[in-house]
């Protein structure tokens, strides 16, 4: 094969990742980037495939100590020192402690992360929070603006969102302009609709929250549909 520089430009692999981002490109690629140059017999995307080939998978080959690298055919100490970099930071990026992550685990968090931005609404929203399987927030959008009712009429369009981005539970918030957070009779029943609708697909919906104003009256702005046993 000819040298990377070689290649149609739209085909070289830092064309590719700028082009189309780095999650478009293989590991053999995004391994080329780090190797940079090829030797007389191989270009660089040769030489990630074949320490794919000989090591099995990304995960193994990551799992070599610099000394092993090192002695790699066509791999020398700058090259080395390029992929051990790169695996290493890996794994650091998959170890950030959980205290950075947003965890939303009782109504009062829920509220915190995305009940005052919601009072200074002059509309009603409804919004989604999807959280993994540590209850930390994965994506929150807006999915309508309007009536929850409007809204949820067909529960499965709202759920098609949840599914797309693979998470494994959800929270649903919407807030009452009035400043008013009680539930109405048609927020309760939107509530349990969803909630069976989402146990037949296997999501969980950990809470339902309606966001309301502050009020002498209340103890909290808000309404918790876990919290008062109504999940």
């Amino acid at each position: 094969m000819s040298r990377i520089h070689d290649m149609p430009e739209n085909d070289r692999p830092r064309e590719r990742l700028l082009r189309l981002g780095p999650q478009a490109l293989s590991d053999a690629e995004l391994l080329a980037l780090f190797i940079n140059t090829g030797t007389q017999g191989e270009n660089a995307l040769q030489i990630g495939q074949r320490l794919l080939r000989d090591y099995k998978s990304l995960r193994d080959l990551s799992r070599l100590e610099p000394a092993v690298l090192s002695k790699i055919k066509a791999l020398g100490p700058a090259k080395t020192a390029k992929l051990a970099a790169a695996f290493e930071l890996g794994r650091r990026a998959a170890q950030v402690p959980s205290h950075l992550e947003t965890i939303l685990d009782s109504p009062q968090r829920i509220y915190d992360y995305i009940g005052p931005e919601m009072q200074s609404l002059g509309h009603e929203s409804v919004r989604i929070i999807l959280l993994n399987s540590k209850l930390a927030v994965v994506r929150s959008e807006e999915v309508f603006r309007g009536s929850l009712n409007e809204c949820v009429a067909q529960p499965r369009d709202l759920l098609r969102k949840v599914l797309i981005h693979n998470a494994l539970s959800y929270i649903l918030v919407h807030n009452h302009p009035s400043g008013d957070p009680t539930p109405s009779k048609a927020d309760c029943s939107i509530t349990r609709r969803l909630k069976e609708a989402s146990e037949l697909t296997g999501l969980i919906l950990q809470d339902h929250l309606i966001i309301g104003a502050p009020s002498a009256s209340r103890t909290v702005p808000y309404f918790s549909f876990r919290e008062h046993g109504m999940m």
